[in-house]
């Protein structure tokens, strides 16, 4: 799945999500609702081309409002090579029994290549699945996997994936 398979899928079941769930509430499909506020931090292995180029260290902030079934995020990156990236966008979860929840994020943002991998340009969409679990203290404990490239803004596209170990806190 190494192009945008992830933020299509939040598109399209997130849209669903929305003409189902929230277009009949009053605040209407994109209706503001405050959610509890995250903070996340999470690491492991940079792949390029399958093949393992690096780690990678990723903080993420999960704002205090949602806009219909979509939460708003920010974060940055950092690998072993210093290659940076950040960026904002969009979330959308799904939690299941037994406090188990699936997330898919897209954020589009800005890649400072240090000395690690040209991805052909500064303009960088990273897109991805979280799968976890919630405990009690709300706490949650995931894997993640997500893939970066620039959709094709520039001749050179190779995508960077990263899998990754992740904890999030609530932080209200």
């Amino acid at each position: 799945m190494a192009d945008g398979t992830f933020a299509a899928l939040l598109l399209v079941f997130g849209l669903g999500d929305m003409a189902l769930n929230h277009c009949g509430s009053e605040s209407g499909c994109l209706g503001r609702t405050q959610v509890e506020p995250r903070a996340a931090i999470s690491t492991g292995p940079v792949l390029f081309q399958e093949e393992p180029v690096g780690s990678e260290i990723y903080l993420r902030r999960d704002t205090s409002h949602r806009f219909g079934p979509f939460g708003t995020s920010f974060g940055v990156s950092v690998t072993d090579e210093g290659s940076i990236w950040f960026g904002a966008g969009w979330t959308r979860v799904w939690h299941f029994p037994g406090n188990a929840y699936v997330e898919l994020h897209t954020m589009p943002g800005l890649y400072l290549q240090g000395s690690g991998v040209d991805l052909g340009g500064p303009i960088e969409f990273r897109s991805g699945i979280e799968i976890g679990l919630e405990a009690n203290n709300q706490w949650r404990y995931s894997i993640s996997y997500d893939h970066r490239s620039n959709a094709e803004l520039y001749d050179r596209n190779p995508g960077l994936e990263t899998v990754q170990i992740r904890v999030s806190v609530p932080t209200r």
